[in-house]
């Protein structure tokens, strides 16, 4: 009988320590290299080029490369700047719309060689790129698909030449992390004298799927960003805002470069077959390029906190644009506002009150998903829960009443995003209050951070209420 027990106990023992499968993916779901592009959360723009020194914001394609003249261009400044702002890369107008490159190609003689700067010996391009390796932001460049300079743009020929100047950028300065197409294709220009407007059909004309598998091949590791992707989306406006409901998917076959429906890029499609997350572009001055006009209208360190919140507090990314100015430098005001933006948002996101509180989940996957994952700040590990369970709440019990005033929300999103609508509540005095954020709670993805007027808990409750698989949780977090 003895034997037979301790039989009994030992099956028992390794049913209970049975690997429990993690859940299957939700389609569609995210490259890797598209994970680790979100977790970078906040990067630079730079817009620099003739536009600096004409004031202008669109280039015509008609001024003299010899205009281009910063007298005190260092680009280990602007890397300082954006390293000690907490961005995590940058990604340079290598070619605006004006059709002028910052780098020395041979494919045109508009160009940076033969500019003033450093008598022609000058490259931009590679001097970004050298001064990022020198304090560890990651590179990418913009390659405007329209040039206004071009005698043969909206011929068969320029598609060559566009094709060209995107190989010799993969080329010839290391890593790039992400490749910037912009929609804004086609009207007025110089283009080579003609003085006239060029339509061109957006959606055709450059053959993007060959550029985007053209950077798939050089640079495997970079997000190739346009409406369309496919690495990651416009949020389909310039004030750095993603929507309160956010899906990281998009229709393939309908989207393309030029899209024009903004709307739809700002929330995504709920029955999108494709992963393109979206990324929040925006200036910290009005323009893009500099202009002595706007130094008193710099972006300060609140409306810059206020964007991360609407954008990375979205399941976005926010790329912060910085116009350099004549003399080849970030001006002053631009450089500390992002410095104190970056230290507010440390100071607001330290402490997570919800680590050494009591966590209780109404339903688990088991033992390797439990609830406790949530608060271990982890992203690989997760709260999960069964098959055909997609909806489930997770209360936290604090030691004392507790001061709130943020909850931020991640879900484990390389198996895929998954909730629809969620809600918070905070428990006082026995009864459970509903938080009101002044903004609709659906859906989560990378990461979803809420605000609301500070609030005394004596618990914390998060109910997922629709979800489109189980549900993936890495994390929660509640501050003051």
């Amino acid at each position: 009988m003895k034997k037979l027990s301790i039989l009994f106990l030992a099956l028992g023992l390794a049913a209970c320590t049975k690997e429990v499968p993690a859940p299957e993916p939700v389609y569609p779901i995210p490259a890797q290299k598209q994970v680790k592009w979100q977790q970078m959360e906040t990067y630079a723009f730079i817009h620099f080029g003739l536009n600096t020194f004409n004031d202008m914001e669109w280039g015509y394609g008609d001024t003299d490369p010899m205009t281009f003249n910063p007298t005190h261009l260092d680009a280990e400044q602007w890397a300082r700047t954006f390293a000690e702002a907490g961005l995590k890369g940058v990604i340079l107008t290598a070619k605006h719309h004006d059709g002028f490159c910052l780098w020395p190609t041979e494919l045109t003689d508009y160009n940076i060689s033969h500019s003033a700067y450093k008598d022609g010996k000058g490259d931009v391009v590679g001097e970004l790129a050298a001064a990022c390796k020198k304090y560890g932001l990651k590179f990418g460049v913009y390659l405007s698909p329209w040039d206004r300079n071009r005698a043969d743009y909206g011929e068969q020929s320029y598609v060559e030449y566009y094709h060209a100047q995107l190989q010799d950028l993969l080329t010839r300065y290391g890593d790039l992390f992400e490749i910037w197409f912009d929609g804004a294709n086609g009207g007025d220009g110089y283009y080579g004298g003609a003085r006239e407007r060029r339509n061109i059909d957006r959606r055709n004309y450059y053959d993007f799927p060959k550029a985007w598998a053209m950077v798939e091949q050089l640079q495997p590791d970079a997000i190739c960003f346009s409406d369309a992707g496919p690495g990651c989306r416009w949020v389909g406006n310039e004030r750095g805002i993603a929507g309160t409901t956010n899906w990281s998917f998009l229709r393939s076959a309908d989207v393309y470069p030029g899209y024009p429906n903004m709307d739809e890029l700002n929330v995504g499609h709920t029955d999108g077959d494709a992963w393109v997350a979206a990324e929040c572009d925006v200036s910290i001055r009005p323009g893009w390029f500099y202009h002595e006009s706007e130094d008193d209208q710099v972006k300060t360190a609140d409306d810059l906190t206020e964007l991360y919140y609407q954008s990375v507090g979205r399941n976005a990314t926010l790329l912060l644009n910085f116009p350099v100015n004549k003399e080849g430098l970030i001006s002053k005001t631009d450089s500390l506002n992002a410095v104190h933006f970056h230290q507010r948002i440390q100071r607001e996101l330290n402490q997570n009150l919800l680590v050494g509180a009591k966590v209780e989940a109404s339903e688990t996957r088991g033992k390797t998903f439990n609830a406790n994952k949530v608060t271990d700040g982890a992203f690989d590990s997760y709260w999960a829960t069964s098959d055909g369970v997609s909806s489930a709440s997770l209360t936290f019990t604090f030691r004392e009443p507790t001061v709130l005033s943020k909850v931020l929300l991640q879900e484990y999103i390389p198996l895929g995003q998954r909730v629809s609508r969620f809600s918070v509540e905070v428990q006082k005095g026995g009864e459970w209050q509903a938080v009101d954020a002044g903004e609709e709670t659906t859906t989560i993805g990378y990461k979803r951070i809420l605000r609301f007027p500070e609030t005394t808990a004596d618990a914390l409750r998060i109910t997922f209420i629709e979800s489109r698989g189980p549900l993936c949780i890495s994390e929660v977090a509640a501050y003051k």
